[in-house]
């Protein structure tokens, strides 16, 4: 796809072509299926509509002394094979928007557009057009216009059934209003936004765990199955983000995906200083505990892969921190003061110390790059909210 809100499907026409395996008339079908979904997935400022070669916006640069771009181009990972199992596509589409819009918040940046790249090995039209669905039911929980994007059908390359998804974010935000490290301060307080589930990352694990097992997707899992868990939508926090960074001083935020919550949070921490998170203020949710025991993983390695609860960090000023929580409480979403940022020495940028309630002691600490285990007891007393 591609246009004003731009969207092509790749193929040309013709009776050769077709036989080799790409039907443009089945393309053209699936846009006209997912225009209501692609309009109602825009802003003000999109000139335009579906078919042409660009997606356009207008950019008010009236709103900014010096706009500064950001850009954020990701993927949904293997979490595609539980929607193509369930036969159920019309949200993974969130989960795509999520891994881009939610990096760009993270330095302050509002998502303005996304586009999305869809490849299938053989192009259905009700499939491709529950995928932008939910694409663009993602865009509009984020703010941002879904400008366009391309539908590829590769025969001969992906099977039959087969999608993949990826999709870029732009955002803009103003220069003297980058979020980031070098806003951090000691005494710094560390607030854990909820997750909606596993969110979008770990899936090549969790399908690993589903063949040994052979635990079935329809298997009873609270008040649905487990493919239902497993396939929560990601939660977008963009507007959640940006509303705190505009009211609140708010340092920086961590989107918390692949590598976990020391991992991703220690990405904003600056040299000399860490963020100390104490497992004793959250408990996990139950997918994670079916992950762990169902493939007899360790607890290092479910937090080097999994979020386990925890999709986006807050890095706040202390006196704020009350404050932020009230805000994030009237918009819907679950969080706490998980930790705070204490001024050390070395390589450590993260770490979690304690026990979650009703599990064992751990410490994990993320040093530069590289997830080592580190040797500090737990503590003797927390806080949670």
């Amino acid at each position: 796809m591609s246009g004003g809100a731009g969207r092509g499907v790749a193929g040309r026409e013709g009776g050769a072509y077709a036989a080799a395996g790409v039907d443009i008339k089945r393309g053209e079908r699936a846009v006209e299926l997912m225009k209501a979904s692609v309009g109602r997935a825009s802003r003000p400022e999109v000139l335009g509509g579906l078919g042409g070669f660009a997606g356009l916006m207008r950019l008010d640069v009236s709103r900014w002394t010096q706009p500064v771009l950001a850009a954020s181009t990701d993927g949904a990972g293997t979490k595609t094979a539980i929607a193509r199992a369930l036969g159920r596509h019309d949200t993974i589409g969130q989960d795509l928007v999520a891994m881009v819009v939610d990096d760009l918040v993270v330095c302050g940046a509002e998502p303005l557009l996304v586009q999305d790249y869809i490849a299938v090995g053989h192009l259905e039209p009700e499939t491709v057009a529950a995928l932008v669905a939910g694409i663009a039911a993602g865009c509009r929980l984020a703010g941002a216009a879904l400008l366009g994007g391309e539908t590829a059908e590769h025969p001969g390359l992906m099977p039959p059934g087969d999608y993949d998804l990826a999709a870029t974010a732009v955002g803009v935000v103003e220069a003297d209003a980058v979020l980031g490290p070098d806003r951090v301060r000691p005494g710094d307080a560390v607030v854990a936004l909820a997750s909606s589930g596993v969110h979008c990352n770990g899936f090549a694990l969790i399908r690993q765990v589903l063949a040994a097992s052979r635990t079935p997707l329809r298997e009873p899992f609270g008040t649905g199955t487990l493919g239902e868990e497993l396939l929560t939508p990601s939660r977008i926090y963009a507007l959640d983000c940006l509303a705190a960074a505009a009211a609140l001083p708010v340092r920086t935020f961590a989107h918390i995906t692949g590598g976990g919550l020391a991992g991703n949070l220690g990405r904003v921490i600056p040299e000399g200083m860490v963020a100390v998170v104490e497992r004793p203020t959250w408990r996990p949710p139950p997918v994670f505990d079916w992950i762990q025991a169902t493939g007899t993983i360790s607890a290092t390695d479910m937090e080097r892969t999994f979020n386990m609860g925890v999709g986006m960090v807050a890095v706040v000023d202390p006196a704020a921190a009350g404050d932020l929580l009230g805000l994030l409480a009237e918009r819907g979403v679950p969080a706490w003061t998980a930790g705070t940022i204490s001024k050390e020495g070395g390589t450590v940028r993260a770490r979690l110390r304690g026990e979650h309630p009703g599990a064992g002691p751990m410490e994990q600490s993320i040093r530069g790059s590289n997830a080592q285990e580190a040797a500090e007891p737990a503590p003797s007393s927390s806080s949670s909210t």
